[in-house]
């Protein structure tokens, strides 16, 4: 065991004693590998010193300790269980959108068994947090098919479905937009207002989705529906046939609320990411005759289920803990910086940008 200074914490340090804030909260438990996200959290909370392995050499300099911690591989520091099976299925996936653009059979059990195998670490998901460990902007389809299939499986927990259909409805998320691998790419990745050929064009991703999947024998109606209906609206103004909410398959209301939040909380080509929160807000406004607002309630209060303590970090840049959640407003709580209560719910002009932890 050894204490160190700030100044000499490297990346990939495992911290092996509990670092409170000055308020007295848990900011890491012990066990906590060091990354860049941990260093920065730590100067917000004006935390001096944290005890680690003494695996150390702390005669080192502080350019030794630069040079070390820049030749640390980021992207081993976030490495997951969870996350190596998703960059998995990321390979499945592409196979699977390169056959069927060839006009060739789905691999069907292909898909199903690394599916389930990322599916077994569904309760490291976060949908706020959980942040793909590569992300090329011309995979989104992709990355949004895979969170989309995540997100699907634990609102089907959430709203009480049955667990013989968790499974579907993640594939549901999975395969939803797969008709547009019969889209033109330009019309995809278009990054200003599409004529109107180039929308009816990509309009019709939802038709092919679904005759591309219509004969698969292990999927089931639900998830052929999800392909079909996920851009219905609850008042009917949706396509492809404008149907209202009672004609709607519970799965494709379910698969249109992961989509949502992932199309904005995603980088694409021509638009940059945006809040979780602000996507979250965006989505309660939608459900009032758009989406359905039962499982969107469910979603936001589920998704926001903060434990006082939370690290965050506002629109301002600044860093604090959530110490009070109001249930009325779940995207909005309060948050304590440097002793000061930000009280989200007052203070509009202000979200939450990013969890830190």
């Amino acid at each position: 065991m050894a204490a160190v200074t700030l100044l000499h914490l490297k990346l990939g340090d495992k911290i092996i004693e509990d670092v409170l804030t000055p308020l007295g909260s848990v900011l890491f438990q012990k066990g906590k590998i060091v990354t860049p996200k941990e260093i920065e959290i730590l100067q917000a909370f004006l935390i001096t010193s944290v005890e680690i392995e003494s695996n150390i050499d702390l005669s080192k300099t502080k350019e030794d300790t630069d040079e070390d911690a820049s030749q640390e591989p980021s992207s081993a520091l976030v490495a997951s269980p969870l996350h190596e099976e998703y960059d998995k299925m990321i390979i499945v996936l592409r196979q699977v959108f390169n056959s069927v653009a060839a006009g060739q059979a789905m691999p069907i059990m292909d898909v199903r068994k690394q599916l389930e195998k990322m599916l077994e670490h569904i309760k490291s998901y976060n949908l706020l947090t959980f942040v793909p460990r590569q992300f090329l902007e011309k995979d989104y389809l992709l990355h949004n098919s895979i969170t989309s299939a995540l997100t699907s499986y634990q609102i089907a927990q959430w709203t009480g479905f049955p667990q013989k259909d968790w499974m579907q409805i993640a594939f549901a998320g999975l395969l939803h937009d797969i008709g547009n691998v019969r889209i033109d790419k330009a019309i995809l990745t278009k990054p200003n207002t599409l004529s109107t050929e180039e929308k009816e064009e990509m309009m019709r991703h939802t038709v092919l989705g679904y005759q591309l999947l219509k004969n698969v024998s292990a999927l089931n109606e639900g998830v052929k529906m999800a392909a079909l209906q996920h851009h219905e609206k609850v008042d009917g103004t949706g396509y492809p046939l404008g149907i209202d909410a009672t004609k709607i398959n519970p799965y494709a209301k379910i698969v249109a609320i992961a989509d949502i939040f992932h199309a904005m909380t995603l980088n694409k080509a021509y638009r940059k990411a945006a809040s979780p929160y602000l996507v979250l807000e965006q989505i309660q406004s939608d459900s009032f005759g758009k989406l359905d607002p039962t499982y969107v309630r469910t979603f936001v209060e589920k998704a926001t289920q903060f434990h006082n303590g939370t690290v965050v970090k506002l629109s301002d840049e600044r860093i604090g803990e959530i110490v009070f959640s109001d249930r009325n407003y779940p995207t909005r709580p309060w948050v304590s910086i440097e002793g000061i209560i930000v009280n989200l719910i007052v203070d509009r002009h202000l979200h939450i940008k990013e969890v830190l932890r």
